[in-house]
């Protein structure tokens, strides 16, 4: 069974998490202070935090020894934003109220990401796209298309989770590690330039007023111990 730790210090959305979660049915453990949180941590398949205190603290001590995947939650008008928590080591960030469904569907597609197989690595399939995540190589049709590594990171963040779109903000964060100075022309300049190298203007989908989602959804087949991620 999946093991997720909720470590938020407010007790009621301490509680609505973590028996939404075991409704789904994670094994659900909760801790209310940062000690606590850092030292379950180690034994949990993703850990679900509670923002700004003590989620940041706890983000940083964990990620001093740990990969685990971390969800951190925050409520509007808080001083953690989409950069700072993903910067201080979130894997996602979601603003309360947070929709149960939502909170689930983050944490399904996570775990299918980082729960890959004991042979450590993954080929996400989408339509005739293929992402092999270990030789970060990218197939259309059989073709290999040569990509650079940032426009490698790119497709990779929107395969990995097709019903996902990403806000511009949420990408120069993830992939450029950076905040949106620019962020215009530098990502409309790598989406155009993987649509010109597929010659499929589809590959990446413009979700006006929003952001940007992969284009593929379908599953196009998946071989050895490869996985199909985020779908």
């Amino acid at each position: 069974m999946v093991r997720v730790l909720v470590a938020e210090c407010d007790e009621v959305e301490r509680l609505v998490v973590a028996g939404a979660l075991r409704r789904q049915g994670f094994e659900v453990e909760t801790v209310d202070t940062v000690p606590a949180a850092v030292s379950a941590a180690s034994g949990v398949d993703l850990v679900v935090l509670g923002l700004p205190a003590p989620g940041l603290a706890v983000c940083a001590a964990v990620r001093e020894s740990s990969a685990v995947p971390i969800i951190g939650t925050a409520a509007p008008g808080s001083d953690i934003d989409l950069v700072t928590g993903l910067r201080s080591g979130l894997d996602a960030f979601l603003v309360r109220p947070v929709g149960i469904r939502e909170l689930v569907a983050r944490v399904d597609a996570i775990l299918r990401r980082t729960l890959a197989g004991a042979d450590d690595w993954e080929v996400i399939s989408r339509g005739p796209l293929r992402l092999d995540v270990r030789t970060r190589e990218v197939h259309r049709c059989g073709t290999l298309v040569q990509v650079t590594r940032k426009e490698f990171d790119l497709l990779l963040l929107l395969a990995a989770e097709p019903d996902e779109v990403f806000t511009r903000r949420e990408i120069m964060a993830r992939v450029w590690g950076d905040e949106w100075a620019r962020s215009d022309r530098t990502i409309d300049t790598h989406v155009n330039s993987l649509r010109n190298k597929m010659s499929d203007s589809a590959v990446i989908r413009t979700i006006r007023g929003v952001g940007f989602r992969i284009g593929y959804r379908a599953l196009a087949g998946v071989g050895g111990r490869a996985v199909s991620t985020g779908s």
